[in-house]
């Protein structure tokens, strides 16, 4: 049989498989694609010439070997090859494959890290048995609720296998060099075996140990016997010191375990918890539910029941079993930041779409310098199956390398997101790069290659031998198909880096906008530190009523310290009582319509030491005492609210109201509305009363009565008298203990952590956003730039004028980004809605954000355009034509 007819039989069968895919070497490439350009001067048929130039340089006995191979079912051979073969393509361009790769990289390595981070909060279910059969039951769609109500719940819902109750707990841990405050929660006995966890070492606590006088056991926490006991395997049985109390350790919990995992997180032991003692009253609702449902029965079910439960006990109790909510405990850990942490990962994965955009375009570029190769490779028998394989396989490589150093960029950036991370997102301290996050970086990878190496492989991949094998190809244009795709990557590039930065942008102005709130008082140069006397001999009520004046004269003869003084909770940091108040001479509410007001506790000095201003009347004094005249402050907006336009200093109004001989305080100030828990929260009723007259701080024996803030205002570093103030304290009495210790500005700094958080991983990602899509605009233009060199040559030795030129190429690309900023607009119009919870005082369609944003990303655009055309104009008209 003659050779050629040989050659097509060839082609016959190897259509549909791997074939003649760059075997050829690159002497023989060149030296075959010289002669068939040869054989096409001088007219023989572009086909039929490259078929000749193989059969008279021998490279017809490379397609025979490969054939047999094929043959010989040497598919996996085939593929290794191609990656071979693949490798050895981007070797060749290396500044191609190293932007291709660190784009990817980028975008990989975020997409992996916010991943990481949505895993460990949102995806993994809670470490307990059965996680998704707990609930939560709230007061009034959030609050905690009373012993009471709890036991009544307990008793008449049927819908639940069990129900305990949990109560906040900080207890002193007295015993060792120095004592210290510890976090702990006591609970009925019903919460820790429904919870499924077995403890490493010892039991859990009994029902009968929770009875009056019996609750002296304990649990201790992994951390806690590691760090206190020096994980003594022995220690059940043994006693501690709690608040002056022996209690006996009869477990420890294994190292992942936390519980309650939305509230007293850093809790370091548990012990039982007695309600005997509160069977009378409502009104103390310090308690948190928490149950497990029955198999057979849904939240919706157990909802309609405690309703009709509680609609019940609303008509004998009026006021207390209102607005009562049941809730998985899985929502209710993750509920308030489910929304930021979805944002992030719709903002990564635009980051990633990005990346792929200019990935892409890249490769078209590529490809349009390699049709003279594809032509060669189709004209010898290629399909065009095998040639998307091999562009596929080019592709695929790229993606893999850009996810490995992608994966290296997300561990680095997990180590960073779990050092500046906020409190208040549960579960991201145990952020790490396991099995499940490596799969879902090598599925993004993967679907990553496919996504922006599919469009380029079929690009490239159509046959043209006839408009490929010719010379004459430099100075054309490319063709509308490529060109259109090219328009398109670009304007979409463009549309997702706007919505990013727009979402940046919001962030940004509910960022200035928190930091423009006013707080009330001046955080400055203030230190804080909570002082207890919990255990010690300070916590009897005839010392207690000396120890902490006595600390406040001793620090206030320290050197360096302005004012001192106390208060109960601290704003922002602390706890909120709310207590329901009533004003002489106005008509009493109906019970569960009392107002109430955030209840603070303060010695002489408070509101100098805080700068916190006094806008009526005096502060407290020394001699307001038990036995004087009762005072109180209130703030602002408590002023306003109930004595409008009237001085209320000399109003009285009574706390707790509802007993038969009320006592009545006497108004004696009115200060400024100060920031509370919640920095962007709107100012609500506060008091102040005098700790002096607060009998309960004086003699009650609680916990949460016998540890009060400590507040100096320093003339310099107030970080640096804390050895200083700790001494002083303890010079008083070396039993007491001191934590918490923390500057104000600290404070402050906390209560804007999450919204900062956001910004920054926002503002990173919006900045990446906008080099990439600034890049990609500069790569398409100077590729187009280059491809129309010969038509701009000709157009200026006709005498086209070089500004217009200029003009012609910058609207072509500014068309573009037009278009692009168009969808990217509408597009954030859609998705910025769902950032409305996230944003303070600033709307999620505000106009000076959308605008702003918009005309920096077409200035980046226009300079992206105008400098490659810029280039372009400047090249000799005569160079240019003689390039063709």
């Amino acid at each position: 049989m003659p050779l050629l007819p040989r050659l097509l039989s060839l082609r016959r069968t190897l259509r549909g498989a791997a074939a003649a895919d760059g075997d050829l070497d690159e002497e023989l490439r060149a030296h075959v694609e010289m002669l068939t350009q040869e054989k096409i001067a001088a007219g023989v048929d572009p086909a039929a010439a490259c078929r000749e130039a193989l059969i008279e340089t021998g490279g017809i006995e490379q397609v025979k070997e490969r054939v047999r191979e094929v043959r010989a079912g040497a598919f996996l051979s085939s593929v290794l090859q191609d990656v071979r073969y693949g490798a050895r393509t981007l070797a060749r361009t290396p500044g191609f494959t190293a932007a291709a790769i660190l784009a990817l990289a980028l975008g990989i390595g975020a997409s992996t890290a916010i991943f990481s981070v949505v895993d460990a909060v949102l995806l993994r279910p809670l470490p307990y048995r059965d996680p998704d059969s707990l609930a939560v039951v709230l007061h009034r769609g959030r609050n905690p609720v009373s012993a009471p109500n709890f036991r009544d719940w307990q008793k008449e819902s049927l819908s639940f296998q069990a129900m305990g109750a949990a109560e906040g707990w900080q207890p002193n841990l007295i015993g060792g060099e120095r004592p210290e405050r510890v976090e702990a929660v006591r609970m009925t006995s019903e919460i820790l075996p429904f919870l499924g966890v077995r403890p490493l070492i010892g039991r859990v606590f009994a029902a009968e140990e929770q009875e009056p006088g019996k609750e002296h056991e304990v649990v201790l926490s992994h951390a806690i016997w590691q760090r206190r006991f020096g994980a003594n395997r022995r220690i059940v049985g043994e006693t501690i010191n709690l608040d002056g109390e022996p209690y006996t350790v009869i477990g420890v919990m294994p190292p992942a375990f936390r519980f309650p995992p939305f509230w007293q997180r850093g809790a370091q032991l548990w012990a039982p918890l007695s309600l005997a003692s509160r069977a009378a009253s409502r009104d103390g609702n310090s308690l948190r539910v928490f149950a497990r449902l029955k198999p057979d029965v849904s939240l919706r079910g157990a909802q309609a029941e405690i309703s009709a439960v509680t609609a019940r006990l609303e008509k004998q109790f009026p006021g207390t079993n209102r607005e009562v909510s049941v809730r998985s405990l899985q929502e209710t850990v993750v509920g308030r930041v489910r929304p930021a942490l979805f944002v992030l990962l719709a903002a990564v994965g635009f980051l990633l779409l990005i990346a792929c955009g200019n990935v892409a375009h890249m490769l078209l570029a590529r490809a349009a310098a390699r049709q003279k190769e594809v032509a060669v490779r189709t004209a010898i028998g290629a399909s065009r199956g095998r040639l998307v394989r091999q562009f596929l396989t080019e592709s695929l490589i790229l993606a893999l390398t850009g996810g490995g150093a992608g994966l290296l960029l997300a561990l680095a950036a997990t180590r960073v997101i779990v050092a500046i991370r906020p409190l208040g997102i549960p579960g991201i301290e145990s952020l790490a790069i396991d099995g499940r996050v490596l799969a879902f970086s090598l599925a993004v990878s993967i679907a990553t290659g496919v996504a922006f190496g599919l469009v380029p492989a079929l690009q490239s991949s159509r046959r043209d031998l006839s408009h490929s094998l010719r010379e004459g190809e430099r100075g054309s244009t490319e063709g509308r198909g490529k060109s259109r795709l090219r328009s398109l990557l670009v304007g979409s590039e463009f549309a997702l880096a706007l919505v990013l930065l727009i979402a940046a942008g919001l962030m940004a102005r509910t960022f200035l906008a928190l930091q423009a709130v006013d707080p009330g008082f001046d955080p400055r140069h203030v230190l804080s530190m909570v002082v207890s006397v919990s255990g010690s001999p300070s916590a009897e009520p005839g010392r207690r009523a000396v120890f902490y004046p006595r600390v406040a004269e001793r620090v206030r003869g320290l050197p360096g310290v302005r004012s001192a003084s106390f208060i109960n909770h601290l704003p922002l940091a602390g706890d909120i009582w709310g207590f329901p108040f009533a004003i002489e001479g106005r008509p009493a509410p109906a019970r569960g319509d009392t107002p109430t007001a955030a209840y603070r506790v303060v010695l002489p000095g408070y509101f100098a030491t805080m700068r916190l201003p006094l806008l009526r009347g005096r502060d407290v004094s020394d001699s307001d005492r038990l036995g004087a005249t009762g005072v109180i402050i209130v703030n602002e907006w408590l002023a306003n609210r109930y004595w409008p336009g009237e001085n209320p200093v000399g109003k009285r109004m009574t706390l707790g109201p509802g007993s038969a001989e009320p006592e009545w305080l006497t108004v004696i100030g009115v200060a400024k509305n100060a920031a509370r828990s919640d920095w962007a929260a709107p100012a609500e009723a506060e008091v102040y009363v005098p700790w002096l007259q607060t009998r309960r701080y004086l003699e009650g024996r609680f916990f949460a009565v016998e540890y009060m803030t400590l507040l100096v205002a320093t003339s310099g570093d107030p970080a640096a008298a804390a050895g200083p103030l700790r001494s002083a304290i303890q010079s008083v009495d070396p039993s007491v203990t001191v934590s918490e210790v923390q500057t104000m500005e600290h404070a402050v700094g906390e209560a804007n952590a999450q919204p900062r958080f956001y910004l920054l991983l926002l503002a990173t990602f919006a900045g990446a956003a906008l080099i990439l899509a600034a890049v990609g605009i500069y790569g398409v233009m100077s590729y187009v730039v280059s491809t129309r060199t010969h038509e701009m040559g000709i157009r200026m030795a006709l005498g086209a004028r070089r500004g217009h030129l200029l003009r012609l190429v910058v609207r072509q690309g500014m068309l573009v980004a037009l278009m692009g900023a168009a969808a990217g607009v509408a597009g954030a119009l859609a998705l910025t809605r769902l950032m409305a919870g996230l944003l303070y005082k600033v709307p999620p369609t505000d106009f000076a954000t959308f605008a702003s944003v918009t005309g920096v990303l077409t200035a980046v655009a226009l300079a992206a355009t105008w400098i490659p055309a810029r280039r372009a104009t400047r090249i000799d008209p005569m160079t240019a034509l003689r390039g063709s």
